[in-house]
């Protein structure tokens, strides 16, 4: 089994896990970033008071609403996200060793290759599974319609009665979700914001980057102490994933606000400054109708979730890349012996 299909595996598993733990924090934060009422957005709800009112209002079952198509786009995004990451990163280390034989260089992977490697593994994610996050943005903004009173020509039914007439519409589901994105924009809406998507590669970019530079001063800091490279435990992995990942969100937040409303259901009647035809034209309305506050709504849910789910992911990624590893060279060295 090849490194780069280890590390992808690894990744796809880390993900999924940290996708469960931190779902709902997710749920709560698109809604956050996509709320587009002024007057709403001066209620300042707590991410708890806020998940309380979406169980309240519509079922716990809201909180994972696109769960399924969300894990499923979390295992191919971690997976082919890590396993080209893992190719490109052979060919940089292999360049480094090449240029170390000619005498420049000290061997290592620069600050900016590792930057290189990330953005090209984070754009080819992003061209191949697009799609699924806009189903997901959809399913996890999509509120329950509430019951209303119809009200009947016939003046011998009463409210009471009219009220309990009223049918309640069927669940909201990943068929539903991909026919609405289909109807709106046909397969292009599938790709619907790719564009600030792209640019927010420098997300995981920037945070691959600040990962690898902290993971590489601490390991040479362990091998100045004696304790050799490999003495970086499972909880020190936790604390880089998770300092590397707030650094990228606070840097890329502002992107992430943008996609998340190109991707939500588009206002189509009605108030038009609701209405976003493209990157531009989301950023421009923001700014007029929003102030820079529009760029961060939900700032704060987005931190606890993103830094907690990245750090659980780098922790169990790396622990299934030892334990595959270990598998691997204990069957290698069985058939060695046989």
């Amino acid at each position: 089994m090849s490194d780069a299909l280890i590390n992808g595996l690894a990744g796809a598993g880390g993900g999924i896990i940290a996708q469960l733990l931190t779902y709902p924090l997710q749920t709560v934060n698109t809604r956050q970033q996509t709320e587009r009422d002024p007057k709403k957005s001066r209620r300042k709800l707590g991410t708890i008071e806020q998940m309380c009112q979406v169980v309240k209002q519509e079922g716990w079952g809201r909180l994972y609403g696109g769960l399924t198509p969300s894990l499923v786009g979390t295992a191919a995004s971690q997976g082919v996200y890590y396993y080209f990451y893992q190719i490109f990163r052979n060919k940089a280390e292999a360049a480094a060793l090449k240029r170390l034989k000619k005498g420049t260089g000290d061997g290592s992977v620069g600050m900016l290759s590792s930057l290189l490697v990330a953005a090209l593994s984070g754009c080819l994610n992003v061209l191949l599974t697009n799609p699924i996050w806009v189903v997901v943005t959809r399913m996890q903004t999509h509120r329950k319609a509430s019951l209303k009173h119809i009200p009947s020509e016939n003046p011998s039914v009463t409210p009471e009665e009219a009220i309990l007439a009223a049918v309640e519409p069927p669940p909201y589901g990943t068929s539903h979700a991909v026919q609405e994105v289909y109807g709106e924009a046909g397969v292009l809406g599938f790709w619907k914001g790719v564009f600030p998507t792209l640019i927010m590669v420098s997300n995981p970019s920037i945070q691959f980057m600040l990962y690898e530079t902290l993971l590489k001063k601490l390991k040479a800091r362990r091998a100045s102490r004696g304790k050799g490279n490999d003495g970086v435990t499972a909880l020190e992995i936790f604390f880089l994933g998770a300092v590397a990942k707030l650094g990228a969100t606070v840097v890329t937040y502002p992107l992430l606000v943008v996609k998340s409303r190109l991707q939500a259901k588009q206002v189509t009647g009605g108030d038009q400054r609701h209405h976003y035809k493209g990157t531009l034209d989301a950023i421009m309305k923001m700014i007029q109708y929003e102030g820079l506050y529009g760029f961060y709504k939900g700032m704060n849910t987005k931190i606890v979730q993103s830094v907690f789910a990245a750090a659980v992911l780098f922790m169990i990624k790396e622990e299934l890349v030892k334990g595959v590893r270990m598998l691997v060279k204990k069957d290698a060295n069985l058939v060695s012996v046989v």
